[in-house]
This record gives structure tokens, sequence and C-alpha cells, in this order.
């Protein structure tokens, strides 16, 4: 027994790496190690043998694990020691710079409007995404024969076999939230609704999905006037200059009258500077909320009447920060959003100055 330990404690010492530490291990005290087979022959032996030479092999045993724990101890700091001579840092090097991300322009946009609007008294509304038949198109007195409700324009949901209701849609504008916000608060009211939605066209100014914001004011007064001032005072904030409008007669079924508005801007050598000029540039559509559409959010026409526009967020985002083509914003290129991002430190706001 004093041979087997002179020889392991030996052999250990001279162990030069751990793998040669862990050879040993399984020699000597692994399930067929040496000192493991001495203990199986305990059970040959008489009482009185086992009762000496029981605590001895268990005192080897013993022996040789504090032994194998020491030198893989050892082995650990030799190798630490090794690799601090070999390594080195210089302390006062700068840190290496962490890429943080960005703000997307749509973001920049939706809260810029936000912002300008709330500085005018109105309050924001949301409203859900997949709507029904009756809050997208008949509730805005949208006629059952519009090519708005063509399939070719509009997304609609599945509808099981031998259901006979009108199926829902993906919302093709926010219009729906100001029905649902005139049944929820009547009037008087003045809201914007920003959101997401969704239409089945795709080119260099469309996309399947897209941003709009649109505005509802009702009261017992209002009128044209105070549409174009809210427009106006809006462009002028939003671009960080004055801006004219001009109204053109158009047609909506959600407004009488109805209007497209257009704003000052001026075309060279193929971009566009919105407030100067002798131009003009198609921005949103608006006019006068029906009457029919006030009906169906419950409030009575012959006592209130109210003004609605609504406008495009990308589009917006592309005048003013010269963004060339929409379908970009939705490709989830990082250069592309590090070149048209904000950093969250450097966020224009209303107070900070709206231009970039």
């Amino acid at each position: 027994m004093d041979d087997l330990r002179d020889k392991y404690i030996d052999l250990i010492g001279k162990a030069a790496d751990e793998s040669a530490l862990e050879d040993l291990r399984v020699q000597a005290v692994g399930k067929k190690g040496e000192i493991s087979l001495q203990m199986r022959e305990l059970g040959k032996m008489s009482p009185e043998e086992r009762q000496l030479m029981g605590p001895k092999l268990n005192a080897l045993k013993d022996e040789i694990n504090a032994a194998l724990g020491a030198k893989k101890a050892a082995l650990a700091d030799a190798a630490l020691n090794e690799r601090l001579q070999a390594e080195w840092l210089d302390v006062t090097l700068p840190g290496r710079t962490r890429r943080v991300g960005s703000i997307h322009p749509v973001s920049q946009v939706w809260e810029e409007c936000t912002a300008i609007f709330a500085d005018m008294g109105f309050a924001v509304a949301e409203g859900p995404q997949v709507e029904t038949d009756w809050y997208n198109f008949d509730a805005l007195n949208i006629p059952g024969h519009h090519p708005a409700r063509a399939e070719m324009d509009t997304f609609y949901m599945h509808r099981a076999e031998g259901d006979e209701r009108p199926p829902h849609v993906l919302r093709t504008h926010t219009s729906p939230v100001q029905i649902r916000s005139m049944e929820a608060g009547g009037a008087p009211t003045r809201i914007i609704c920003p959101g997401r939605v969704y239409r089945a066209d795709y080119d260099q100014t469309h996309t399947p999905m897209f941003h709009q914001v649109e505005g509802l004011a009702i009261d017992k007064d209002i009128s044209m006037a105070n549409l174009k001032w809210v427009l106006e005072e809006f462009f002028s904030a939003y671009f960080g200059r004055s801006v004219k409008t001009r109204f053109r007669a158009s047609h909506f079924p959600f407004t009488e009258p109805s209007a497209e508005v257009d704003i000052q801007c001026q075309w060279k050598d193929g971009s566009v500077t919105v407030g100067e000029g002798d131009d003009w540039l198609e921005v949103l559509g608006s006019g006068m909320v029906h009457p029919k559409v006030l009906q169906a959010g419950g409030i009575d026409p012959n006592e209130w009447q109210g003004f609605a526009f609504g406008m495009g967020i990308d589009r917006i985002a592309m005048l003013k920060y010269g963004i060339p083509d929409l379908r970009a914003f939705f490709d989830s290129d990082l250069r592309w959003l590090r070149h048209y991002g904000f950093a969250s430190l450097d966020m224009p706001t209303l107070h900070g100055g709206l231009s970039r």
C-alpha cells in the first residue's frame, strides 16, 4: 500500500496538464483503478483483516484525491499566470463604440404630427386594425358598388363556409376610428387618428401596409375656414416655414363638400422644396363631415357639424426628409435606417424645433 501511495503521489507531481492528471485519476481511483480494486478485495477478508485494512485504504483514497485536487488547482493557476504574462491590455485606450438603434422616420413623423395637433387641442384616438364591414364602409357612407370595396383594393378576412355575414377587412383608412370615437364620446370632439392601414397596392409610392393620420373636429359652428387654418398651421409647424394651401373641389363619400388640398412648393432638379415657389403638390383629402356619417356616429347633424381630413404619414415623411421610395420604409435595411433614422436623444420636438 505504501508503494501504491508513493507511485501515484510521484506521478501526480509530475503531471504536465489536466489531461494527464485525469488519466492518473482513472488509473488510481476510477471504477477499475488500482485502489478501487484493492477496496473490492475487502469482501474476501476476515472481519479482523477488514477492520485493519479498511481505514488504511480509505485514507489512501482520500490522500490521492486530495493530491489530485491540489495538482489540478496548481495547473489552473499556472495556466492563468501564463495567460496573464502573454496577454496585455492598454487601459488608456478609448472604449469600443457600441452601435445603438435609431428612431424610424415613420415613428418620428408620427410623434411630430401628434405633438403639433396636440398643441392645437386635438386628442389621439385609436382603434382595431381588423374592422367590420360596417365601420370601414357603411358607417362612412361608402355605397356597396364603390370601387374601394372591391377585392382588388381591399384585404378581406376569410369566412367559414356557410357564414353569410359580411367579412371583416384590414382597415383601408383610420376613418373607422372616427366613428368609434363619436359613438363613445359624442360631440363636441377634436381628435386625430394615426395608425396602420392596408390596401392592395405596391409600387414606388404605394405599399400594402402604410400609415395615415386623420383628423376630426365637431362643434356647432365649425366651417371650412377652420379646416384651412388648422391645416396651414400644421404644415407651417411641420416644415418649419410658412406654407400656403390650395383647396380644389373633389368628392369623397364621407364628406360634403369635399376638397383635395395642395401645398405650395417648388420643383427643381427632380427635388421638391415645400413652402416656396409657384408649384403645388397634392397631399391630402378633406371636407365637412357628411350628415350620414354624423348619424352613424350617433350625432345629430341638425345640431352639430365638423370637418375631417386624412394624409399619409409616410408621404409627408418622404417630403420632409427627402426619401425617394416608399418601399424602402419597410425593407429593414440597416444602412437605410442609419442614414434616415433619428438618434433617440436627437428627435425634433415642437419646443426644440421640428426641422432637422
